[in-house]
């Protein structure tokens, strides 16, 4: 694979284990040249990046962060711009949570503390970090979110993430405005359903993908290699144009009608 990002720094949000989103992008930024910072939540995670990471080359870090701490933000972009003096190419935002509660039964039945937590950790920390990356990102660079279809389209069981999800997408176009004049593009992958750790805390998932296999037009589901290769074509020069978009990554679910 040519190094399309060679040079380049990103920092990771989300890896959870091997079977993360943000695990298959970061496989495939590291494999296309990029040096890589890690985040993790909490010493319950620790263990696991720090082992996935152990089989990367080169110059990488791994830090702890808690996206719903200000401080705890502020801590790894300091840490960044030692490490790498002031120099930032790429963000990848690949965090979200609700409680499990609020993912089963009916949407209208989301208690407050629930639906102000989904959106603080799924879709505000986007603007949390952004705001922090943009002042290191002083040759322009590119912010990725990761998204899902229920945010165009009410989805059983997502419920309150749904909402969430909205917001986050809504969030990618106003940042994008905010931060173009700088040379920094803001946009969302919107992935078909993967067998991730927090997919599995959705009630249902296993028909949900079923579903995806018999209706998409490619007659089948979105691998992590996939989802890794839009992630670095984002990041390079190659989506140097585009910002402020949802781009469907999901065999061309999202463009079926009620057939």
């Amino acid at each position: 694979m040519s190094k399309l990002l060679d040079g380049k720094t990103g920092v990771v949000f989300g890896v959870a284990n091997k079977n993360s989103i943000a695990w298959g992008i970061a496989k495939a930024w590291h494999n296309a040249g990029a040096r890589l910072v890690f985040t993790y939540q909490g010493d319950r995670l620790k263990d696991k990046v720090q082992k996935l990471v152990s089989e990367f080359e080169g110059d990488t870090l791994v830090i702890e962060c808690d996206v719903s701490d200000d401080s705890s933000i502020d801590r790894v972009f300091n840490e960044v711009d030692a490490h790498f003096k002031g120099k930032l190419d790429m963000v990848l935002h690949s965090v979200a949570y609700a409680p499990r509660e609020a993912l089963e039964g009916r949407f209208v039945d989301t208690a407050r503390d629930a639906f102000s937590t989904a959106h603080d950790i799924s879709a505000y920390s986007l603007v949390a970090l952004a705001k922090r990356a943009a002042p290191l990102m002083s040759d322009g660079g590119s912010i990725i979110a990761m998204s899902y279809y229920g945010a165009e389209k009410v989805v059983k069981h997502y419920n309150v993430m749904g909402v969430a999800k909205a917001a986050l997408e809504a969030s990618t176009r106003y940042l994008a405005a905010d931060l173009g004049s700088d040379g920094i593009r803001v946009n969302c992958i919107s992935a078909g359903p993967v067998n991730t750790l927090a997919a599995r805390g959705i009630a249902g998932f296993s028909e949900m993908l079923k579903h995806y296999d018999e209706h998409a037009p490619l007659g089948r589901n979105v691998t992590h290699e996939e989802l890794g290769q839009t992630g670095v074509f984002l990041a390079s020069d190659g989506g140097a144009a585009i910002t402020g978009q949802v781009i469907y990554v999901d065999c061309g679910y999202q463009i079926m009608g009620g057939m």
